[in-house]
């Protein structure tokens, strides 16, 4: 057994999830030359390449994601074990990393973060607020929020909100100057704020549904932006058409700075869900979020 090899991996790891050497050198307390020297070790007793680096990037090689899919869970379990053995009976240590969109955070983080840590002040959380799809394995994620059909189907789900809709909406001055849809097509021929897919650079297709057909219309307009609240403050202005999370815009809708357009078509999702790998559940840290999770999150939407 290469045994002699675990610290070097362990440095490898926080460099792969950091994609930095001079960033692992700060976590793990030792210069910039150390982990690189580290990870060349490694590399010449495996005898493959971890790293591409140039002088401004770096990313893993085939190789290095391999090893950090098949390493990083593992090697996780084992320190947070170690952590979890010299904690007081009953208390709980470790290091949480979570994913979540900022649709989510209102609803999910913001309700149960506060009384996680009040109950378990040693467990350390980081949570990444963001819009792409994260492979959580990979980037060192302990687990991440989603909406339930954009979880991969290996992953182990755990609600944490009823179902709810997304919205056409505009303001009342928009529909005066310009008319209200009547149905899909009809978006086509307004101007509506949209967003780029982080994964592919192309623009959202706005998804609407009635019985069981559905459709996906190409909406273009002159704004294109990924902030919700840059969006909403331009629709109020009456500037354009938004397809909205619904419990985002409940307060201008019940104002009547917004209203709905084609509700008739507005889809519904299942919710927000906590997703993570099997081997995640024997983590200490996620079982006690997900306890409080359950019990805390904004359950009806």
């Amino acid at each position: 057994m290469k045994t002699h090899l675990l610290p070097h991996l362990q440095t490898f790891l926080v460099a792969a999830r950091l994609r930095s050497f001079s960033a692992a050198a700060r976590e793990l307390g030792v210069s910039p030359a150390a982990v690189s020297q580290s990870v060349r070790q490694l590399e010449e007793q495996l005898r493959v390449v971890l790293f591409t680096r140039t002088t401004r990037s770096m990313a893993l090689t085939a190789a290095g994601r391999r090893l950090l899919e098949g390493a990083g869970p593992g090697l996780g379990q084992a320190l947070a074990s170690l952590q979890e053995v010299s904690a007081q009976p009953g208390e709980a240590v470790g290091r949480l990393k979570l994913t979540v969109p900022e649709v989510a955070v209102p609803y999910v983080v913001t309700p149960v973060l506060p009384a996680f840590r009040a109950r378990h002040p040693r467990v350390e959380v980081e949570v990444a607020v963001e819009n792409r799809f994260v492979d959580i394995v990979a980037e060192g994620y302990d687990a991440g929020v989603r909406l339930h059909e954009a979880i991969e189907r290996d992953m182990v789900q755990v609600r944490l909100t009823d179902a709810f809709r997304f919205v056409v909406v505009a303001a009342p001055s928009y529909l005066e100057r310009h008319g209200t849809p009547q149905k899909p097509e009809d978006l086509l021929r307004h101007e509506c704020f949209t967003l780029r897919v982080p994964s592919s650079g192309a623009l959202y297709a706005w998804e609407l549904e009635r019985g069981k057909r559905s459709w996906r219309v190409p909406v273009r307009g002159s704004i294109v932006t990924n902030h919700r609240e840059l969006t909403r403050a331009l629709v109020e202005q009456g500037l354009g058409l938004a397809y909205a999370f619904e419990p985002a815009v409940k307060g201008q809708l019940r104002s009547g700075r917004l209203v709905r357009v084609l509700e008739e078509y507005a889809p519904t999702v299942p919710g927000f869900f906590l997703y993570f790998p099997s081997r995640a559940q024997r983590s200490g840290p996620l079982r006690l979020f997900i306890e409080v999770a359950r019990e805390l999150a904004a359950r009806t939407l």
